[in-house]
């Protein structure tokens, strides 16, 4: 009888060493997390360097440089018949205003014995903005009883004595501007230390409409954030009852066959299309087969309205699919027919994640500008819309609009006023997704 040898069975590896299979896995793992470390930080370091320099360059649009000195209001330049009649008032023109303006402006500088040496009296009216005439006149023909007063007044300063005190002008740029010369800046400093020059909180910039090319320090967002808000009023009105409806319908009553198929791939399509192409229909339908006017608010709602719809429709679907079937057959089983189990219990369930989707996709829309451009909102547009109802067919621009109109130009206060739209244009949309947030929050229910 031969001995049989047996092999002895290979040693069992411990949990504890672990084996060199287990530890590529944990290798490959924290690799994998360091790429996504890496990724994160990229994405976030990005972000940063982009939120800093729209803030460096568009915070200092909330300040404007401004004059401050008296102005005697005479009644035999502004009403040279001394009858108070609006009507013989209005003939004096800016031009007038103007040379009150700068006589003014130069007796306070000749009363605080402050030296113009160098300066021609062009280059002293220079200082002034373009503006100020035409503000001051509209304050007069709204208040006769100005006349014959002297009023300490606070006038924009011009464009390059605004860009002086903001670090965009210096005296080397100055040499090479026909605008502004180093005697001027000179002049500024002196009266910044008199207190004649100040930089206050620009409210203007919030309140005025746009201005001209030769004005930019009157430009202002006020056009643009009443037009935005008319905008996105109108596309909550269009889309957020219809995108729910056809939601709810396609989701719990439409039957399963080949025309909702069609329908819903035709839905998931659209809402990616790019939004220029609902630029383009917009312009062929609503301007030129519908004929309404170009560049007003409605004609932009219903632009959009066609961008956003499928969004809301995708979003209110994928909530109202996210409610269990059990409280459906729930419902369903003590009785209640099935629109009170979808108006009654789905859609109370469903509904943060339907506001959600709702005011995301109306923050997206306030956002675009390309179908806008196409519908004639990027014209330039001095004049307030009137009240609703009829200001939803008057001229009016958006914010995204402006800060694109703003950015094309070439004068670099227009350039700083560009981002601090972008930064009004942000503080809404954070407005908004915060206000989803507390929705959700709000209305969020646990089965």
């Amino acid at each position: 009888m031969t001995d049989m040898t047996s092999a002895s069975p290979a040693p069992a590896s411990s949990i504890l060493t672990g084996s060199d299979e287990m530890r590529r896995r944990n290798a490959a793992e924290k690799r994998f997390k360091a790429y996504g470390m890496f990724a994160i930080s990229i994405s976030l370091g990005v972000l940063a360097i982009m939120i800093w320099t729209i803030f460096s360059d568009g915070l200092s649009a909330f300040r404007q440089a401004k004059l401050n000195f008296p102005i005697t209001l005479s009644s035999d330049v502004l009403d040279p018949k001394g009858n108070g009649d609006r009507a013989e008032m209005t003939k004096v023109t800016t031009i007038g205003y103007g040379k009150l303006i700068t006589a003014a402006f130069n007796a306070e500088l000749a009363a605080r014995g402050i030296p113009t040496d160098g300066i021609s009296a062009k280059d002293l009216a220079g200082l002034l903005s373009k503006d100020a005439p035409g503000v001051l006149r509209a304050e007069v023909l709204a208040d006769p009883s100005l006349l014959d007063t002297t009023q300490t007044r606070s006038v924009l300063a011009s464009g390059r004595i605004d860009g002086y005190l903001k670090g965009r002008v210096t005296r080397e740029t100055a040499l090479r501007d026909n605008q502004i010369s180093p005697a001027m800046l000179d002049l500024a400093d002196r009266l910044i230390a008199e207190g004649i020059l100040t930089a206050p909180f620009n409210t203007r910039f919030l309140t005025s409409p746009d201005a001209s090319d030769q004005r930019p320090e009157a430009a202002g967002l006020g056009v643009a954030i009443l037009g935005s808000a008319y905008m996105m009023l109108l596309v909550a009105l269009i889309c957020v009852p219809i995108g729910v409806a056809t939601s709810i319908y396609l989701e719990e009553f439409a039957p399963k066959n080949r025309l909702t198929d069609i329908i819903e791939v035709n839905i998931s399509n659209l809402a990616a299309v790019p939004s220029i192409v609902f630029g383009i229909l917009g312009l062929a339908v609503f301007i030129n087969f519908a004929q309404f006017p170009q560049s007003s608010p409605l004609v932009g709602a219903l632009v959009l309205s066609l961008m956003t719809l499928p969004t809301i429709i995708i979003a209110t679907r994928s909530a109202i699919r996210a409610v269990p079937p059990s409280i459906r057959d729930a419902a369903l089983g003590v009785g209640a027919s099935k629109m009170q189990t979808v108006f009654h219990h789905v859609l109370p369930l469903a509904m943060p994640g339907i506001l959600t989707g709702a005011i995301l996709g109306l923050a997206s829309a306030l956002g675009e500008t390309a179908p806008l451009l196409l519908i004639g909102m990027v014209a330039f547009v001095d004049n307030y819309p009137a009240a609703p109802v009829e200001g939803f067919l008057d001229p009016a621009t958006a914010l995204p609009v402006q800060v694109y109109s703003w950015a094309s130009r070439s004068d670099p206060a227009f350039i700083e006023r560009s981002s601090g739209a972008i930064i009004v244009l942000l503080a809404f949309l954070v407005v908004m997704n915060v206000t989803a947030i507390i929705l959700r929050r709000k209305f969020e229910r646990r089965w």
